[in-house]
């Protein structure tokens, strides 16, 4: 007759073949690499993500200081000629300098994510500092830190403009364009983790050839005022 397994044994071979079988994948260092890869994966990406990410922030920092620059520069330049009289500073020649703005730096979206101020810094009539006039671009409404067109038309009690203790102040007969850029910077990758922050910069330069002072003009065909 033939010899048939015990059904009693069957248990104890199968614990006898998951025992070995476990034996052989803690012997096994093939794929040793691999789990250590994917242990460390989660950890690469997040320090791959903050590089790119403080790279970002740096690149955004550099750019808009550039922009600042260049706006007062610009600003400082622009004049319509004439005939009889000193140059002229007009409402066309502002807006060429936003729209030159707007060129430069169309990969950050000024309009929507930060706010140019430019401000003519000049001596008032009792020889103290003023701004005569300031124009904005950008749909925020993040406001000057100086103050609005006007301030320090009398008196001398407004210092200047600039955030350090020691203010720019312009020279009679001469204006100083004045640039502030407020921008909200919003992180690419990491927006859960660091919050949006609010970057401002500054630049300033002196009017570089004579200029009238007394206002800006807006001849026909007139142009859309830029104000704040």
């Amino acid at each position: 007759m033939p010899v048939t397994a015990s059904p009693l044994l069957a248990p104890a071979t199968a614990f006898g073949r998951v025992r070995a079988l476990c034996t052989r994948f803690a012997h096994d260092t093939g794929a040793t690499s691999a789990v250590e890869l994917g242990l460390a994966l989660p950890f690469l990406m997040g320090l791959a993500l903050t590089g790119v990410e403080v790279v970002s922030l740096a690149l955004i920092h550099v750019k808009l200081n550039q922009l600042a620059i260049t706006v007062a520069d610009n600003a400082s330049r622009a004049k319509q000629t004439q005939v009889n009289g000193a140059p002229q500073f007009r409402e066309y020649d502002v807006n060429q300098v936003f729209r030159a703005a707007a060129l430069q730096a169309e990969d950050l979206d000024i309009p929507n994510n930060g706010r140019v101020i430019l401000s003519s810094l000049q001596v008032n009539s009792s020889n103290g500092q003023w701004i005569a006039w300031q124009r904005c671009w950008g749909k925020n409404t993040w406001a000057s830190r100086y103050g609005v067109q006007g301030t320090g038309a009398t008196g001398t009690a407004f210092k200047g403009m600039g955030y350090t203790s020691t203010k720019m102040t312009a020279d009679t007969g001469t204006a100083i364009m004045f640039v502030e850029i407020a921008y909200n910077y919003k992180p690419f990758f990491l927006g859960s983790i660091l919050p949006a922050k609010l970057i401002r910069k500054e630049a300033a330069l002196y009017v570089r050839d004579d200029r009238d002072l007394t206002q800006i003009y807006n001849p026909s065909p007139t142009q859309t005022v830029a104000s704040c």
